[in-house]
Order: C-alpha cells, then structure tokens, then sequence
C-alpha cells in the first residue's frame, strides 16, 4: 500500500496519467480501479491506495467491473476491443445502423460512453464514423457496379436521394456520379467549400523550394504519386469554388489508382478537418475565441500515405524544417521512381534497402539514419500496417508507432496529424510550445506535461488547433 501523505489531483487521474502508477481502493465497496475509472469519485475516506493489482487483491478487493484494472495489468483493453469489434461490424454492414441510437443498442451502452468511446479511439462522433463508413461503401460500390445511383445510396443506409446526394458531396466533393465517372477519365474537378483558404495550402506544399516529390507555381500544386502503373504527377489548379485535379501523363489507370488519386488530393487540401466544429466550439470559448476568429477556415494538409509521414516525421526530430527538407531530398532522389522533372516518394521496400552509409555521407546522423532505415523496413512487412492504423483506433496506432525504435512522442504524435487524426497533437514541438507561451503570454516556454495539459481545452481537434497555434507564430495576420 502506498504510505501516506501522497499528493495527486483527480482530474489528471480521471485522464490516464496515472494508470499504471497506482490502483484506487474502495473500502466501502471491496472493490479495486484504475485512477482513471469513471465511476463516481468514492469519499476520501474510504479510499486506500495501492502500488500493485497483488497488493489490492491481498487485501480483500476484488476488480471493478467498469474500468477492469485486470484486464489493463494483463495488457488488455477492454473499451479497445469494444470499439474494434464495433467498427468491424459497421464495416460489413453499415446500413444495418440507421443512427448513433442504434451503436448503443448494439454494443449495449450508454451515448455518453459510446461518444467517449468514439471521441477516444476514432477521433469523431459516432454519427460521423458511421456516415463516412456508409460513404466508403457508396464508393466502392460506385466503383464496381452499374446499379443506378440511388440504389446504391439506399442500400448504404441512407434515407433519401437528397441526404445521399448532400453527405457524398460533402465528404468526397464530388457528386456520385462525378465519382463513378473517375474509373475512365484523368481529370476530375473537387467542390471547395465557401471561403476556403488556399494560401496556407500553398505555402506547406510549397515549403521546400527544391523539392522534386511536390512543388507550388502560383495556384497549382504539383504532386508525384507512386501508383498501381507506376509514377504519375498530381495536378491540382485551385480556381475559385473548385479545384481541378489532373493526372500527368494522361493515359488510362485502374480505379484503384484513381480513388487513391483522389483521396490524396482530399489529404493534400485539407479537406477532410471538420473546420466548422472546432470554430463553432472555441466561438463560445472566451480564451481561443481570438486565436480562431484571425484564420477563419484554416486547414491542415496532409499527407498522402502513413509512410511518407511517418518518414517526414523521422527525419525531422530535433532539426529544423529546412534541414529536414533537405535530408528528405536525399532519400527521395536515392529511391524515388522518377517522373520527368519530379520524382515520386519511395515505398518503404526502396527505403529499407538505402545503404546507411549512403545516408550519413549525405548528411544524416548515423542514428537518424538506423531509425529511418530500420522503420521502413518494419513498414515493407506491415508491422505495422499504415494503412490500416490510419483507419482504426487512435489508441492502437501511437501504441504501434512508438514501439518502433526511434519513434517517440512527438514523431508518433507528428505522423498521426499529418495522416488524419484529428485530436492528435506533436507534444514536444519547439513550435507549438512558443505559440503556446504566446498566446498565454507566459514567461517561460512550456514543457512537455505542460503543453499536454493547455492542448486539452482544444480537444477533440487539437491536430487544427496546432495548426491555428503555429500559423498564430507568423507576424502576419492571416
């Protein structure tokens, strides 16, 4: 048992700080829970606390059934694998679910738990999960069949041709049948949204001048893409209220490729953030009211595959952006497939295969170089599997990221920003922690614990709110 006086503050508990560290005993109860349980909060006086599940157990208590301290000592999660089997029956039949009341239902618990459950894991509401997974299905079978358009949306799981028509648009922003038109053509023409702001769009894509994987000539974007055929250069004209997105060189591709196109153009203009929910949140926010009022519409690009961020991420620990831009050229030109001028990212495959010696002699630590190499090789054998991180538990993948050697906090915190996490935040960020202290007009820049406690005021959209916190670093007012 843990002697007294030990001091700890139940709110940082009630966030998981401190599981692992200790158990809570109930007195009144016999029973044992994690620090993070969220249980009604026992009377101090029935409470004991313990350093281990045997010291617990020795004493006469027993494990809470909600929290499940068991499980978590035996490396089990319990709300993990809720969620995990929760989606994987969505997935299969999406138009079984006609509402958020529904999932609980199923899964037999309460909104609040399911939405905790979402908000935790997934990193949305379960409304939203469920009509991007009914979206998915659209498109696939869009992609596959010749059934008119509307049946295919009923047999989705939505309601009417309208709802189909408006929430298709607003995810893919294209029309149904715009999409199905991909499958044969090189050219297709995104929906912006009203106000949208191209000019930090172009400024990330652009930050590299001498990039030959993307570069920025006034409105356009160009991207090289490694795909199913073989290198293409991306297109993308942004015109007023839509943005053309064109294939170079245009010959035919399979839909495979095309709906990979398109989802990258999707990543690289920042249309996937629910920009509307962050700024109807912080509006009513007295503090964060101004920091999103200047940048109205702010978006955060993203990148097109895990691997090209997470390798980003790597080679970008403790330097700054334009050496990290350089280091990233070398790779790129050691293994990149070339396409004309430009170049594509190289997979992981042609990154593992990068002698160490050809990376330290170009500049890269010959430990920067070892993570990098040894990071890409896991990647080439799915362990982990990108991909399939990027659409699962956020929980999982920074659990999977870090267990890769060299990958700490802020590079697994970097790569899940810059793939589509929305809550996800780099801790650690020499960046973020000025703005921070900026903006709290604080004098002395924040440390790690510190910057993860103000990032939780913006939750769950930290990953745009660190956007708004960088941006907020630029003397000019956006």
């Amino acid at each position: 048992m843990i002697p007294k006086p030990f001091s700890w503050d139940r709110n940082e508990a009630r966030a998981g700080k401190f599981d692992g560290r200790f158990l809570i005993g109930v007195l009144t109860t016999s029973i044992y829970c994690l620090p993070s349980c969220p249980a009604r909060q026992p009377k101090t006086e029935n409470v004991k606390l313990f350093r281990s599940e045997a010291e617990a157990i020795a004493a006469g208590l027993r494990a809470c059934k909600r929290c499940r301290p068991d499980l978590y000592y035996r490396g089990e999660d319990s709300d993990l694998q809720l969620f995990n089997g929760l989606i994987a029956r969505i997935r299969r039949s999406p138009q079984d679910y006609a509402d958020a009341g529904t999932l609980t239902r199923v899964c037999g618990v309460r909104s609040t738990k399911l939405g905790e459950l979402f908000r935790t894991h997934a990193h949305m509401t379960p409304a939203a999960f469920l009509r991007r997974e009914r979206i998915r299905r659209a498109c696939d079978r869009l992609m596959d069949r010749n059934d008119r358009v509307i049946d295919i949306g009923l047999e989705a799981g939505f309601e009417s041709e309208s709802v189909f028509h408006r929430q298709f648009v607003a995810h893919t922003r294209m029309t149904p049948g715009a999409w199905r038109a991909l499958k044969n053509s090189n050219v297709f023409f995104l929906h912006l949204p009203h106000s949208y702001r191209a000019q930090e769009v172009l400024a990330y894509h652009g930050r590299d001048p001498q990039s030959r994987c993307e570069r920025v000539e006034e409105n356009c974007i160009f991207k090289a893409l490694e795909l199913v055929e073989g290198a293409a250069v991306l297109e993308i004209s942004l015109e007023g209220a839509g943005a053309w997105c064109r294939l170079h060189p245009q010959r035919p591709r399979c839909a495979q490729s095309m709906c990979f196109v398109h989802d990258s153009a999707l990543r690289m203009l920042g249309l996937y953030n629910d920009v509307g929910g962050i700024e109807a949140r912080m509006a009513r926010n007295s503090d964060c009211a101004s920091l999103f009022a200047m940048r109205r519409g702010l978006r955060l690009s993203l990148v097109p595959t895990g691997f090209d961020a997470l390798c980003w991420a790597i080679i970008g620990q403790q330097i700054n952006v334009p050496f990290a831009a350089a280091l990233r050229r070398e790779i790129v030109e050691l293994a990149g497939e070339k396409i004309g001028d430009m170049c594509a990212h190289p997979s992981p495959q042609r990154v593992a295969n990068i002698d160490i010696r050809s990376l330290t002699a170009r500049r890269y630590s010959r430990s920067k170089a070892e993570y990098l190499t040894l990071a890409a090789g896991a990647v080439a054998r799915k362990e982990p599997d990108l991909d399939a991180l990027q659409n699962g538990s956020a929980i999982t993948a920074e659990k999977s990221l870090r267990a890769l050697r060299g990958v700490g906090r802020w590079t697994a915190g970097y790569q899940m920003l810059r793939t589509g996490f929305a809550d996800a935040a780099p801790i650690g960020d020499a960046a973020l922690a000025a703005a921070l202290q900026r903006w709290q007009g604080l004098n002395e820049r924040p440390d790690h614990d510190q910057v993860e406690e103000m990032m939780q005021v913006f939750a769950p959209y930290r990953a745009l709110a660190t956007a708004h916190l960088w941006a907020s670093l630029k003397k000019e007012a956006a």
